[in-house]
Formats: structure tokens, C-alpha cells, sequence
């Protein structure tokens, strides 16, 4: 079939051409934003799942409904080398200047903005990597003592006074949140803290690992009362089905039981897996039926895509004696795996690999569901393992 015409879309956040299987979270969102901008108190949201289940394509879902209920919105992905701090204040500086566009003079935006430029003064003394500056006179005392926990909650009650000051909402989006240190996530608490009690219209909705529920509440005892952590799964057979045929139906194309049958064995319900091979089915179809041998010839496509980029690019981030301790994970089967098992298969002491399972969480490859025990955070990673270190 014309590959032209593929209707799936197996790449990093994109929208896919069905989404399924998700309504209850987006009913979560919308009524979160209907409540904060009617200011009454509802938890803000942090999604939290493996890589490939859709949290980015649910925040950018998020965003378009936030837009779409008049809320000024930024969305900020964060990542391991750049203070968040330094991320996000580009970002709110738009913020506030789409505010200040608004028609009539107002004295809470030049606020904002003046609050803004003493916290991008404190970030050039003390992380250096601020690249942009702010033609206004700073607010002394206000966000500037250097201490992002107590410059950013004042930052954002500052930014939300201006937001109520112009009768509208602010929306924060942050994607890969788990990167950010733990004052830094202790900061972001301490601010939704302060904005909540101010009831003032400023949502925060992010997106992490699974780590993330654990990492909020480390770091403020408070932040399960704050926020809801939805956990972003597979999805089932059905909503994997639905996915796949939807789409091809309105263009004429059926897929076989047998087909969508072998694509959840294989997928596991995974959405950015479903849709690597439902795109590399439909281009290797020549009829408007995908059968189950269409499905087995696209695998041979799939596994070496997926492993010299999905996979690989995760994989070339780690040290040895890391991929040894994934390997033996893997050498365990899918699913949680007793760190005492790990440390058996690689005749270690299980004291000598804390350092090496803590490197590992912080570069986002495990997590810990449940005490004492380790999962991969990205899905199908064990087979992978195993055919990138055929021997242990």
C-alpha cells in the first residue's frame, strides 16, 4: 500500500491517528482545568508510566484542551544537564509578555515580569547558564535570595496574581519531570503549595517514570495531598485493536484476528510498539488485508528498527558494569526482579551493586515498584538485552 497514505505514526510523542484506551484521563484534565479556572481547588496532575505509553502525546493532548479552555499555556520538557530554573524561565518570560499584550494597563504583569527579572538575576550568579536577559528593573527581595525553593514559589504566585489580574488562566506543562533534582521538585511543590492556598488559576500538569510518585513525595512529605499521579499503562487487547483497525477502516483496510491477536503478543499493549507495527505492516501489504504473515514479515522490519534507535540509544548511554546488571535482569524474564536475584546471577554482594542500581535509576533505566525490587522502565528492554549481549 502507499506508504504515503500510512496513517500510524510510531514516533516520540506524535499524536497517533486513534487514541484509545485514555478518556479517563483526559476527563481528569478537563475537569481539573474547568475547577482552576473557576477557582475552586482541585490536585494538579503528574502522569507517570514506561518510555513508549503516550504521556507525552496525553500532556500535548493536555495542552490543546487548556488552549481550547482559554488558559495561556507553556509546556517545558526538562532534561539531566540544565538547571530547571535556567529551563523554565525563557518560557515564563513569554508567559508574561502574552499577558502584558492583553488590552489595559496592568500593575500585576509589570509585577510578573519585574519578579522575573530578579530570579534570572539570581540564576546567572548562581548557575551561569542563562542565556537571555529582561529589559526591566528587577523587584529587590522578591524571588532573588538564590534559594529556588523559596524563589520559585514566589515567582509563581507572582505570575498567577497577573494571570487573575487579567482574568485568565495559566497552564504549566513539564514533561520528563523525573530529571529535576530533588530541591528542584521540592521547589515546584512548595510553589503549587503556595498557589493552591492562594487559589489563584495556575495548573500544573506534568509527566514522568514511575519514579516520580516516590521522588515528589521524598522530597515533600505534603505532595500526594497536591497532586494526582495517574499511572499511563499498556494498552488492552481491545483499545490495542481498536487502534490499529480505526484508522485503517476509514481507508478501506482490514486486519485479520490472527494479525491484531500476534501484534498485542508481540506489543504487549504498548502504544509506541503498536504503532511501529501497524506502520511497517501497512507498508509491507499489497492488499487491503493485513494477515498474520504480513505481521510476521514486518517483525524482521521492527526488532532491528527498534533496536538501532528505541532501544540503542538508551543502551550507548551506560557504562559496562551497568549493562551487566540490565543483563542479568533480563536474564530473569520480564516484569519486577529481586535485586538479591540480580546479584546472584552476577556472584556479587548485593551491598556492591547499590551504587550501580542507583546510576541506573537516575539515568532513567529502572525503577523500584515495589521494595527490593527492580523494573525495566522501558518496555520490551529485557529481549532487547539479550540480543545486544547474547552472553551475560
Amino acid at each position: 500500500m502507499d506508504p504515503i497514505q500510512n496513517p500510524f505514526s510510531p514516533n516520540a510523542g506524535s499524536q497517533p491517528p486513534e487514541l484509545v484506551g485514555r478518556s479517563t484521563v483526559l476527563e481528569q484534565a478537563r475537569i481539573l482545568l474547568g475547577r482552576i479556572k473557576l477557582k475552586r481547588s482541585e490536585k494538579s496532575m503528574l502522569l507517570t508510566g514506561l518510555r513508549g505509553v503516550g504521556k507525552t502525546v496525553l500532556l500535548n493532548e493536555a495542552e490543546r484542551l487548556s488552549r481550547k479552555e482559554g488558559y495561556h499555556t507553556i509546556l517545558v520538557e526538562a532534561h539531566e544537564s540544565k538547571s530547571f530554573g535556567s529551563l523554565i524561565a525563557p518560557y515564563l518570560r513569554t508567559l508574561l509578555f502574552d499577558l502584558d499584550r492583553i488590552s489595559g494597563v496592568s500593575n500585576k504583569v509589570k509585577r510578573g515580569l519585574a519578579v522575573l527579572r530578579s530570579f534570572i538575576g539570581t540564576l546567572t550568579m548562581t548557575v551561569g547558564d542563562v542565556t537571555f536577559g529582561l529589559d526591566v528593573d528587577p523587584e529587590k527581595g522578591s524571588a532573588d535570595s538564590g534559594d529556588i525553593e523559596i524563589d520559585l514559589p514566589n515567582l509563581f504566585v507572582a505570575i498567577g496574581e497577573a494571570a487573575e489580574d487579567r482574568n485568565c488562566a495559566v497552564a504549566i506543562l513539564i514533561d520528563e519531570i523525573q530529571y529535576l533534582n530533588q530541591k528542584e521538585l521540592g521547589a515546584l511543590i512548595m510553589a503549587m503549595h503556595k498557589i493552591q492556598q492562594k487559589q489563584l488559576p495556575l495548573v500544573l500538569m506534568g509527566a514522568g517514570l514511575p519514579v516520580l510518585p516516590g521522588l515528589a513525595g521524598e522530597s515533600k512529605s505534603y505532595a500526594e495531598r497536591l497532586f494526582n499521579f495517574p499511572d499511563i499503562g499498556a494498552l488492552t487487547k481491545e483499545d490495542a485493536a481498536i487502534a490499529l483497525t480505526k484508522p485503517a477502516q476509514a481507508v478501506g483496510v482490514e486486519f485479520d484476528s490472527a494479525a491484531l491477536e500476534e501484534i498485542f503478543r508481540l506489543t504487549r499493549g504498548y502504544p509506541y510498539f503498536v504503532q511501529e507495527w501497524g506502520y511497517q505492516a501497512w507498508n509491507l501489504s499489497t492488499t487491503k488485508r493485513i494477515t498474520l504473515q504480513i505481521i510476521k514479515d514486518a517483525t524482521a522490519e521492527v526488532i532491528p528498527r527498534l533496536d538501532a534507535s528505541f532501544f540503542r540509544v538508551r543502551f550507548d548511554r551506560l557504562i559496562p558494569s551497568e549493562k551487566r546488571f540490565l543483563r542479568a535482569m533480563a536474564e530473569l524474564g520480564a516484569g519486577a526482579q529481586r535485586t538479591g536475584d540480580v546479584a546472584e546471577i552476577l556472584r556479587a554482594k548485593i551491598n556492591s551493586l547499590g551504587p550501580v542500581r542507583s546510576r541506573l535509576i537516575a539515568k532513567g533505566m529502572i525503577y523500584s515498584p515495589a521494595y527490593g525490587d527492580m523494573a525495566f522502565t522501558v518496555p520490551l528492554f529485557d529481549e532487547f538485552m539479550i540480543r545486544a549481549m547474547p552472553e551475560l
